[in-house]
């Protein structure tokens, strides 16, 4: 009984064994795919600034924000980079792209949108453009799924820096205060992923590669809080972008809140759903179809509209002198308006 209890447990070893075997080799597996994942990507990953071929060491936070020091992610054959607004400046701007490879490129800025604090710049080169990044799909996230972030946390010292973490939290919305303006970011992803001053533009992936969102401003109060934008808000730009490299931007001529950004302006304002109307662009098509500061924009096409980028994203499919049927709450009543979207100002 004793040789046969023996056997037993003899076997029942062997099979542990191999059972523990497998595992590990399943995890070297997983392993080596992330490692190929974070290095393919890395490779779209390029260095944005203001200043072209700058010959000094930034190790510091205030070098980064001093020359405009950026991250930014290829996400086109064409050669479009995706990066923060704040890192590359208006409509228009010049700046300097640096590659993996280190090769410097100049760019211009085609598309920007600083409530957004995203930019597109577009690189100016006859060269076959070898790396760009997937874009992933951010109306799929989890919480407590693992993300990477890369970028440039330091400028040129520590280029494409990977840190890891998970998404703490979505749909979060802060407020930024710079100089005398005050604004607030709607829908941010939240991850405790590293990201510090030189990392604005780079990209949060998920462990497929894909990018899920674009990181900018962090709390600096606070250890562990990142943020970055979701990606699904930028894509249909760049799909108009490339259809048509001379897309003109579409707008509706408001600025407006939803119900989840609205408690931290005016908390005394309650409201159960759709877009709260905060101001207007002066001679802007929201303005001449007779729209009103605290109007409600309940429905757009027949669309039900809770979330301020759900309203970007739809106006972005349009074109300049499309017509578009809001239902809005002004009060008690409900009201219908047709508006033509003019240019954006």
């Amino acid at each position: 009984a004793l040789y046969d209890m023996y056997l037993n447990i003899e076997v029942e070893s062997v099979e542990l064994s191999e059972y523990n075997d497998e595992k590990n080799s399943e995890m070297e597996e997983e392993y080596k795919d992330i490692y190929t994942v974070i290095d393919d990507v890395s490779k779209t990953v390029v260095g944005v600034s203001k200043l072209q071929s700058i010959d000094i060491s930034f190790f510091s936070l205030e070098a980064a924000k001093t020359y405009n020091l950026g991250t930014g992610v290829i996400i086109s054959k064409k050669g479009y980079v995706l990066t923060n607004s704040h890192v590359t400046g208006n409509m228009y701007t010049k700046c300097y792209i640096t590659t993996e490879d280190g090769n410097e490129y100049n760019g211009n800025v085609v598309w920007t949108d600083k409530n957004l604090d995203l930019s597109i710049i577009k690189i100016n080169t006859t060269r076959q453009i070898s790396y760009w990044a997937e874009l992933g799909d951010s109306d799929k996230i989890n919480i407590g799924q693992t993300v990477y972030a890369i970028g440039n946390p330091l400028g040129v010292e520590f280029q494409r820096t990977v840190t890891s973490g998970i998404i703490s939290a979505s749909n979060r919305t802060i407020k930024i205060e710079e100089n005398e303006d005050i604004n607030y970011m709607e829908d941010l992803i939240q991850t405790d992923a590293s990201i510090n001053n030189g990392n604005s533009g780079g990209p949060l992936i998920d462990a497929k590669g894909n990018i899920i969102g674009i990181t900018t401003v962090k709390i600096s109060e606070a250890e562990g809080i990142g943020f970055a934008v979701p990606i699904n808000i930028i894509k249909p730009i760049i799909e108009r972008l490339e259809e048509d490299e001379n897309f003109q931007e579409a707008s509706l001529g408001i600025y407006g809140y939803d119900k989840e950004a609205i408690q931290y302006i005016n908390s005394t304002i309650l409201i159960e759903n759709g877009i709260y109307v905060s101001d207007l662009v002066i001679g802007g098509a929201g303005k001449k179809a007779g729209i009103e500061i605290g109007d409600i924009i309940e429905e757009i096409d027949g669309i039900e509209i809770n979330k301020i980028n759900d309203l970007r994203k739809y106006i972005y499919t349009k074109n300049i002198g499309d017509e578009v049927n809001l239902m809005i709450l002004r009060g008690k009543e409900e009201i219908k308006k047709s508006i033509k979207l003019q240019r954006k100002h």
